[in-house]
């Protein structure tokens, strides 16, 4: 499936399908396990009683697995979560049951008490938009919970949130363009329902922090609309725009303006032919894209297939939800956090939110490498 189909999609979460189910999975044999597991109920002991399957302490994941829109990314959550489970340097005695769905948005209101009769501990998901406001707006929330997107902004008691936001992303662009001197910006556009919630994002903040948009520009496959961009001192362009798209406006763009924008642009460093088509452009991402050696990074196995970069990022949410959570279960906010966090530095606001603050890097040589003066926030390691 097409790259913006699946960011879109998770960031929009707009779908309508079916039915719910949760996967009966269940507590080991023996009394101690290595770390936490999907277990399925063709591995349960003869011994075990149809009770200890249904009624058993575990970690409850929430995920539209059976949505025919979110599938994959749901999958590449789950993987993420189980490799940093089964990560950990301390044995656990928490399973990982999970529950899948199709419609989220409506699914979520049955699935979440039928996890807590079940015996959940604690809860991570649902993913999309419209399952996290629905889950919200339930005042039964009975343990400990993660929800996989930026929901209400009003606190709710155990319930707390962390997602990949893109427009946190292009807020962050306008804070590092403002930091390097630039006070006036042209927005270039391609027209998608992202691309438009990049350019709000970035003006809103540009503007708060003193900023002035020069130029928004829509470019529909007419470069003439680029010629005569104001290249005036401290002029840059924001490229709210995928990969494909920033490629092929880049060289239509003078080589004196600054270009800024969102991880959107930055297919990972294995696609060189299109990174050298972007050298330059000042972009936020997250360390476990760029910074494979970081010894935050180091630490989780990589998926047993590869993933695009879209379901890399989505995989590194998983890591980092398992990490939130533990420090939720251990009630260790003071001293576990900011996280030094596989998708960023992590920190909790007074919302309940865990907020992700991405890495700046730019495009050389074909690369997307991190400046040489960048020096990261001082922040826990520990998984």
């Amino acid at each position: 499936m097409h790259r913006i189909l699946f960011w879109f999609a998770l960031v929009a979460a707009l779908y309508v399908s079916p039915a719910a189910h949760a996967t009966p999975d269940v507590l080991p044999a023996s009394a101690v396990s290595a770390a936490p597991r999907v277990l399925a109920v063709s591995g349960v002991p003869p011994a075990a009683s149809a009770a200890a399957v249904k009624h058993a302490p575990h970690i409850a994941l929430l995920l539209p697995l059976k949505s025919a829109t979110f599938k994959y990314a749901a999958e590449a959550v789950q993987q993420g979560f189980m490799a940093a489970a089964n990560s950990q340097t301390q044995p656990a005695s928490l399973p990982v049951r999970v529950y899948e769905s199709e419609d989220e948005g409506r699914d979520v209101v049955a699935l979440y008490p039928q996890a807590i009769a079940n015996g959940a501990r604690a809860v991570v998901g649902p993913l999309t938009r419209d399952g996290v406001a629905a889950l919200a707006a339930d005042p039964g929330i009975a343990v400990p919970t993660l929800a996989l997107n930026i929901g209400a902004t009003k606190s709710v008691d155990k319930l707390y949130f962390f997602g990949l936001s893109a427009e946190a992303e292009a807020h962050q662009a306008a804070q590092l363009a403002a930091a390097a001197n630039l006070r006036k910006a042209a927005i270039v556009s391609n027209g998608t329902p992202l691309s438009r919630r990049l350019s709000q994002a970035f003006a809103e903040e540009w503007k708060i922090l003193g900023g002035r948009i020069t130029a928004e520009i829509l470019y529909n496959d007419d470069p003439a609309k680029l010629a005569n961009l104001p290249e005036a001192p401290g002029s840059m362009v924001f490229l709210a725009a995928d990969a494909k798209t920033a490629r092929l406006i880049h060289p239509y763009l003078s080589i004196a303006l600054p270009v800024y924008a969102t991880s959107q642009l930055f297919n990972g460093n294995a696609d060189t032919l299109t990174n050298y088509d972007l050298n330059n452009t000042h972009f936020v991402d997250m360390p476990w894209l760029l910074q494979p050696d970081h010894p935050a990074v180091m630490i989780y196995p990589r998926a047993s297939q590869a993933l695009g970069p879209d379901m890399e990022r989505l995989y590194a949410l998983g890591i980092d939800a398992f990490r939130l959570l533990q420090i939720m279960l251990d009630n260790s906010y003071r001293t576990a956090l900011p996280l030094d966090g596989v998708t960023g530095i992590i920190r909790l606001n007074g919302n309940h939110q865990f907020q992700r603050e991405a890495i700046p890097a730019q495009i050389r040589q074909g690369r997307g490498q991190l400046p040489e003066s960048y020096m990261p926030a001082s922040a826990p390691s520990s998984p």
